[in-house]
C-alpha cells in the first residue's frame, strides 16, 4: 500500500472506484496546522482535472494500466470495434475515449490502448499514418503575398486537413495524427 507521502505526478491513483493520474503534488506546511499533501488529479474517464488534498501518510491505492495493442476493425454503432493483437478477443471502445482521433482511424490502424481490469482509458494513435486524399477544395489563401497557399483535402478517413497545392484526390499522404497536419507526400 502506498501512503499519500510518495505520491509523484505521473502515478495512476484509485480513488473511490474512479481512476486519476497524478498531475502535480505539494507538501504543504502550514505554519499554524497539520501538514498536507496537495495534488492535481486528472480522472482518466472524463479528462476532468481535480484538487485533492490528502493527510500526511494517508493510505491511497495505486493501480497500474496495462498497455495492449490493438487493430481497429469497424465502427459497431455508436461504439468502435478493435481486435487485441495479443489474444485475438475483440474490445469496443467508446467514442469518448477516442475523442478527434476517430478522424484518422482506417481498418488495419494499429494502436497503444492503456486498459485497467476490462475499463480503457486512453488510445493512442502511430504519430504518422499513410492516407488517401479522397477529394480536395478550393485554396485557401491568408493574404495576397502569401507564398504558401493550400487547400483542403479529405481524407479517405473523413478527415479533414489543409494540404500544398499539387496534391490532387488518389494521392495518398503522410499525415502528423498529433498534429492534424500534412508532412509529405508517399
Amino acid at each position: 500500500m502506498t501512503t499519500s507521502n510518495q505520491i509523484t505526478p505521473g502515478m495512476t491513483l484509485n480513488i473511490d472506484g474512479k481512476v486519476f493520474r497524478v498531475e502535480s503534488s505539494v507538501k504543504v506546511s502550514a505554519p499554524k496546522g497539520t501538514p498536507f499533501m496537495k495534488t492535481k488529479l486528472r480522472n482518466l474517464v472524463t479528462d476532468d482535472l481535480v484538487e485533492k488534498n490528502f493527510k500526511l501518510n494517508q493510505a491511497v491505492l495505486e493501480v497500474s494500466l496495462l498497455e495492449h495493442a490493438l487493430e481497429f476493425l469497424y465502427p459497431e454503432g455508436k461504439d468502435y470495434l478493435f481486435l487485441d493483437v495479443d489474444n485475438l478477443e475483440n474490445v469496443t471502445v467508446p467514442p469518448e475515449v477516442l475523442g478527434e482521433k476517430v478522424d484518422y482511424l482506417k481498418e488495419g490502424t494499429g494502436v497503444k490502448a492503456m486498459f485497467y481490469g476490462e475499463t480503457i482509458f486512453s488510445v493512442e494513435l502511430p504519430q504518422f499514418l499513410e492516407l488517401m486524399v479522397i477529394k480536395t477544395g478550393a485554396h485557401e489563401e491568408e493574404s495576397m503575398m502569401a507564398s504558401n497557399t493550400t487547400k483542403v483535402a479529405v481524407l479517405e478517413t473523413g478527415a479533414k486537413i489543409s494540404v500544398p497545392l499539387f496534391i490532387e484526390a488518389g494521392d495518398v499522404i503522410k499525415v502528423d495524427t498529433q498534429e492534424g497536419e500534412y508532412i509529405q507526400r508517399v
